[in-house]
C-alpha cells in the first residue's frame, strides 16, 4: 500500500467521525505533539547540569595550565 492510499484511508476514517470522537481523535494528536511538562523539566535540568560540568571542566584546566 503506498502512501498516497494510506492518507486518502485516514481522510475516508476521520470523515465517518461525528464531533465528540473527532475532538479526541484532536486531543490525542495535540497530547502526542505537545511536550511533557516532566519531559521539559528534565530537560532544563539536564541542560543546565551539562553547562555547570562544562564550566567546572574548563575552571580545572584553567587552575592546571596556571600552576
Amino acid at each position: 500500500m503506498n502512501s498516497v492510499t494510506e492518507k486518502l484511508q485516514i481522510l475516508e476514517s476521520l470523515n465517518a467521525l461525528d464531533k465528540t470522537q473527532t475532538e479526541k481523535v484532536l486531543a490525542y494528536i495535540k497530547g502526542m505533539l505537545a511536550p511533557n511538562q516532566d519531559e521539559l523539566e528534565y530537560k532544563r535540568n539536564k541542560r543546565e547540569a551539562m553547562k555547570e560540568i562544562r564550566q567546572a571542566l574548563n575552571g580545572s584546566r584553567r587552575l592546571k595550565l596556571s600552576l
